[in-house]
C-alpha cells in the first residue's frame, strides 16, 4: 500500500515515476514486517498493471465520486481490494473486503472504512462470481 500510495501522491507516470524504485526501498525498510515480499511485489505489480481497468470497476461502484475525486488512501485502498477481488482472486471475497476495510480503518478518513466496504461489496453483489450465502445479514465485511 505504502509504494501505491507513494506513486500515486508523487505524480505516478505522468510525473515519469518509475514503481521499482519505490518498491524496492519500500521493501527493504520494512523487510522486518513483511512476511512475504513476493506476495507485495505482484499485488504492487498487479495493481500497477491493471490500474485503468480496476479504477473502471470501482466508477460504477461509486458514481457519486469519481475516482480521481476520492482520497488518495482510500482509492490506493479500493485498488488493491479490487485487485484480489477482481483480478487476482486466490483469496476469498469475505477476506479480501475484510482486509480493505481494516487498512481503511488504519489509514483512512473517519468514513473511510464505510465508503471501502460499500464500495466492494457493492462490486462483489455486482459480480458474476456472487455467492450470497457467503455474507453475513448485514453485507460481505460485516465485522465482529
Amino acid at each position: 500500500m505504502q509504494t501505491l500510495y507513494e506513486y500515486d501522491f508523487r505524480g505516478g507516470d505522468e510525473a515519469g515515476l518509475e514503481l521499482e524504485p519505490i518498491l524496492e526501498r519500500n521493501l527493504d525498510e520494512f523487510r522486518d514486517s513483511i512476511e512475504d515480499t513476493n506476495f507485495v511485489s505482484d499485488v504492487v505489480a498487479g495493481v500497477h498493471t491493471h490500474q485503468a481497468a480496476i479504477d473502471g470497476i470501482i466508477a460504477p461502484a461509486a458514481p457519486e465520486w469519481p475516482v480521481e475525486q476520492i482520497a488518495k488512501i482510500d482509492k490506493i485502498i479500493l485498488r488493491i481490494g479490487v485487485y484480489e477481488l477482481m483480478v487476482k482472486r486466490d483469496v476469498p471475497p469475505k477476506v479480501a473486503i475484510n482486509e480493505a476495510v481494516e487498512l481503511a480503518k488504519t489509514f483512512g478518513g473517519e468514513n473511510s472504512s464505510k465508503f471501502i466496504n460499500g464500495v466492494l461489496g457493492t462490486i462483489y453483489r455486482n459480480s458474476d462470481f456472487y455467492e450470497p450465502e457467503e455474507e453475513s445479514p448485514a453485507g460481505p465485511a460485516k465485522q465482529a
